[in-house]
């Protein structure tokens, strides 16, 4: 009786697992091709070229006054007091340079995020589509995938529900 039970539970869990429909998508591709991406990736470069900018702009002017700073002290022209008010200020530079680098860094991951996520959704609304109106359980992404059957690619019905 229990072997009985046993082979009838074994054979409900293989007919199961044969009746999942699983597929996958190169998700990575889909977005590469992506005009949205694109012009996403685009306004990122311009947004961190012209913060980079500011940055090295910031920097030139202390390595400028730091310059000037080492000329008055060589020249004679700073009191020990004016020569440690001018260091402190130096410093006070540097920290705000360095702010300003993590705060560049913040920006570009958050703009980043502001424009990608949008895109990653409607991936991921395509791909949930495909998968109810194909009957797939499963859709793994193949950057993830070590073996897959060429004919349970669905990145084409994918890319066709996104218009591409």
């Amino acid at each position: 009786m229990k072997i009985a039970c046993l082979v009838l539970a074994m054979g409900s869990m293989l007919s199961m697992a044969q009746a999942q429909k699983f597929g996958y998508v190169n998700s990575a591709a889909i977005l590469a091709e992506m005009p949205a991406v694109k012009q996403a990736d685009a306004n990122l470069e311009a947004l961190q070229t012209q913060l980079q900018k500011k940055g090295q702009g910031m920097l030139e002017k202390l390595q400028a006054d730091y310059t000037e700073v080492q000329r008055k002290v060589q020249n004679g022209e700073l009191s020990p007091v004016q020569q440690e008010q001018e260091g402190k200020r130096l410093q006070e530079e540097e920290a705000k340079i360095a702010k300003f680098e993590q705060d560049m860094i913040a920006q570009v991951q958050t703009k980043r995020e502001e424009l990608l996520n949008p895109i990653y959704d409607k991936v991921n609304t395509a791909i949930k589509e495909v998968a109810n109106e194909n009957g797939f359980q499963f859709i793994f992404d193949q950057g993830v995938l070590l073996y897959a059957e060429e004919s349970q690619d669905v990145s084409t019905l994918v890319k066709a529900k996104l218009g591409m």
